[in-house]
């Protein structure tokens, strides 16, 4: 813990300093690292979300862009999966709700992620999404069990408890608004 916040009091005519141990999460290098952590991983989602729409050629081709009639799920969903969730995954690949759903949660989580907005919701859906993908590859390649899934996925809560949003984004403005102090979850 980082030493600061004195406060002086004077008693009986002593000044008297109180020094008060703060959270190392609260100095300004440990909110900005929470924050460039917080808009690296927005941008991992939203990128994730701008290439499978627009096939930008880095994962998805323009071709099998989904404004171009492409599933976002249908190639990874039907060729990847593996171990105990397999069927279950080859089951849904290229269904539209599970599209719908995939794209909205990329773009929902990037989007909040980078404003810094709504970030419980966002590591919760976010670690939720992130524990479906691995666990459609069970079990990983380079581990028993552990992988960067799992990683980001306690990374993205992490970033819920310190509010990241708060530092270069907009959350403190959002959890002062009429609508997040009446539903605490929408921080």
């Amino acid at each position: 813990m980082a030493l600061s916040e004195h406060k002086t009091h004077v008693r009986r005519g002593t000044l008297v300093r109180v020094v008060v141990p703060r959270p190392l999460t609260e100095s300004p290098a440990a909110r900005y690292v929470w924050a460039l952590a917080r808009l690296s991983l927005g941008w991992v989602f939203l990128w994730a979300f701008l290439d499978k729409t627009f096939g930008l050629g880095h994962e998805t081709p323009a071709a099998r862009a989904w404004i171009e009639g492409g599933s976002p799920t249908e190639g990874f969903l039907k060729n990847s999966p593996a171990g105990p969730f397999a069927g279950f995954y080859h089951d849904i690949a290229g269904a539209a709700w599970a599209d719908w759903l995939f794209m909205i949660g990329l773009a929902g989580i990037g989007a909040a992620l980078i404003l810094g907005i709504g970030m419980r919701i966002a590591a919760a859906a976010g670690a939720g999404m992130l524990v479906m993908m691995w666990t459609a590859v069970l079990p990983p390649e380079n581990n028993v069990f552990m992988d960067d899934h799992l990683i980001y996925a306690i990374v993205l809560v992490g970033l819920a408890l310190v509010s990241a949003g708060d530092t270069l984004g907009l959350g403190r403005w959002w959890s002062n608004t009429r609508l997040a102090k009446r539903l605490p979850v929408l921080k």
